[in-house]
């Protein structure tokens, strides 16, 4: 596919995801135009190293109307917001590649020593490793439906049922013991 035909007119760093910490909040910067006050507001909310105090005085030394003010603040908080969504995405991304690795691991293992028992060769050493085939510490297997006696139960304390407690408050029963309180939060559409 020609770059330069029509219809295909997206730049490299447009189709590529920036590597630069520092590019990728340029970019989101200028999405949402935050400029003066409030990219100095999105570099130090960034950054987890920043005293809570100088970020709360950089957010208080900011002179604007209130709605100026909030427009600002939505534009920062989407910003940090869709670096949140970014880092899970990361996140789970390494975790599966993580997973994928353990499991090869098992399955190479498992296949040496199937191939070290069907050979007869559980223990012998070469130039770069040492390989042996030994017993594990003995595992605890618990038979389905046993009923076991109750010198191996450890006792616990009950748990509260919170869900329970909260939907029979909302029914409209009165608990001597809890009540619900209404908090608020902000939204930001």
């Amino acid at each position: 596919m020609n770059r330069d035909s029509p219809g295909t007119e997206h730049s490299n760093k447009e189709i590529c995801k920036p590597t630069n910490r520092q590019k990728e909040r340029e970019h989101m910067a200028n999405i949402y135009e935050l400029t003066g006050e409030y990219l100095e507001l999105l570099e130090m909310a960034s950054d987890p190293d920043t005293d809570p105090q100088a970020l709360a005085d950089t957010m208080e030394s900011i002179n604007a109307e209130i709605e100026d003010k909030a427009d600002g603040y939505a534009k920062v908080i989407r910003s940090l917001s869709g670096d949140a969504e970014g880092i899970d995405a990361e996140i789970k991304r390494l975790q599966s590649r993580k997973s994928a690795l353990l499991n090869n691991i098992d399955r190479m293992k498992g296949d040496l020593q199937s191939a070290m028992e069907l050979t007869g060769k559980v223990k012998f050493k070469t130039a770069l490793f040492s390989f042996n085939i030994q017993k594990n510490p003995a595992k605890l297997v618990l038979d389905d439906g046993a009923d076991i006696p109750e010198r191996f139960l450890i006792p616990q304390p009950p748990k509260v049922d919170n869900a329970g407690i909260k939907d029979a408050l909302k029914a409209g029963e009165t608990l001597d013991f809890a009540h619900l309180e209404q908090g608020q939060s902000l939204r930001i559409r």
